[in-house]
């Protein structure tokens, strides 16, 4: 097949054919232009457009094998892609070639600009690497030089503290907490601006302001320096997530497909906080905190003593004893009656095919992450087994409860 001429080719129309008899190209050709005409009008004439140079050389391949052809169909285009893909439905009617049925299905429309993007780009590749082998250490050492210049321009000082920070701290709703000024400089080369430094194992009230009012992740070191400041954040600070460098690695070492990793496996905060055993350090002062987590959070303790007040925990406790042993779940509505029993192995299904409004899940088994998932859909506001599995995931408006919450050893 000849070679395309691609000079004024925007797009390429790629399409297969088949006939139900032996056919050669001129067939093929000659059915193109003769079921189409007309079917779109002047405008869109195959013969027409052929005749301006607006479609190019229609180019076919064809093959006969046991009595049947078939073979590829290109039509070149410098219409535009709404007129080239009309084009190329119009070419899907075509149901004859000569006394042959067939069917013509199209496969792709080439965009021809994209084909030649990657061919600058793969010799651009060429160039750019004969221009780097022909540099000279001083030239590298030149160009690091002016870069480590630009990066020292854009770190600042900020705050009472002057802690050494990226230029987007005070505009950025995240910011990212890391230990020294080396780290703020290594995110700066890698486009991350709102970093902010420790510098030291002591957090200044520059960053527990800080913390109050934007989502902050903890970005630490691999080791049990990182460790130590980790823990003083978590308790004085209000960190929303946390990322580590790989094991015995420093942020400040790292390449920039591990920062990148680390940043994007971080976890939430209050799980690392229930890992390592970390309460929060009391307040001096009493304040009202307007975060939306700790709004969260308030509601669940006023939730929780509402729960007391009303002896809701001496019914869930009742129910739990009745059902110890028995492998069964019960389903309560909001006050405390039981909506319906089930076998541990059916909750799942029967919870989430439920009609009724199901608000209490009491059940003598292990609570897993599908089934805290399935009553947060459910809406369900108490979830109460023997003990909590391993979870990945608690959504807030839900409330689990173990036989130890309940004082059941």
């Amino acid at each position: 097949m000849g070679k395309i001429d691609l000079g004024t080719t925007k797009y390429v129309i790629h399409a297969r054919i088949e006939t139900n008899g032996v056919v050669e190209k001129p067939d093929v050709v000659g059915a193109i232009f003769g079921q189409t005409e007309g079917l779109l009008g002047n405008d869109l004439d195959l013969r027409e457009l052929q005749k301006t140079g607006r479609i190019g050389r229609i180019e076919v391949e064809i093959e006969t094998k046991g009595g049947k052809s078939r073979g590829t169909v290109k039509v070149p285009s410098s219409l535009d892609k709404v007129e080239t893909a009309i084009l190329a439905a119009a070419l899907e009617t075509i149901d004859r070639v000569g006394p042959c049925e067939a069917r013509l299905v199209v496969d792709s429309i080439e965009d021809v600009r994209v084909s030649k993007r990657r061919q600058v780009i793969e010799r651009a590749k060429e160039i750019l690497t004969t221009m780097v082998e022909e540099i000279t250490p001083d030239s590298v050492e030149i160009t690091e030089e002016v870069k480590e210049a630009i990066r020292l321009k854009e770190i600042q000082e900020y705050g009472p503290d002057k802690l050494p920070a990226g230029p987007n701290i005070e505009e950025s709703d995240a910011i990212i907490v890391v230990e020294g000024r080396a780290d703020v400089l290594l995110l700066l080369k890698y486009g991350i601006k709102n970093a902010i430094a420790v510098e030291g194992t002591s957090v200044p009230k520059t960053i527990v302001e800080l913390s109050k009012k934007k989502t902050v992740t903890a970005f630490v070191d691999g080791d049990r320096g990182g460790e130590l400041i980790l823990r003083e954040l978590l308790q004085v600070a209000e960190v929303d997530f946390v990322a580590r460098a790989p094991d015995g690695k420093e942020v400040e070492d790292l390449t920039k497909k591990e920062i990148f990793k680390a940043l994007r496996n971080k976890v939430p905060a209050e799980q690392v906080m229930d890992y390592l055993s970390i309460k929060k350090k009391e307040e001096p002062k009493p304040f009202i905190n307007r975060r939306s987590q700790r709004q969260k959070k308030a509601a669940e303790e006023k939730a929780q003593k509402q729960v007391e007040k009303n002896g809701k925990l001496e019914t869930f406790k009742k129910f739990f004893t009745d059902l110890s042993g028995t492998l069964k779940a019960y389903l309560l509505d909001q006050d405390s009656n039981i909506i319906k029993e089930v076998a541990v192995r059916d909750l799942a299904m029967a919870l989430k095919n439920s009609k009724d409004v199901v608000s209490v899940v009491i059940f003598d088994g292990v609570i897993t992450q599908r089934l805290v998932e399935i009553a947060a859909e459910k809406e369900v506001e108490y979830l109460v087994g023997a003990k909590v599995g391993n979870l990945t995931k608690k959504p807030a408006n839900i409330r689990l409860l173990t036989a130890s919450d309940l004082g059941i050893a």
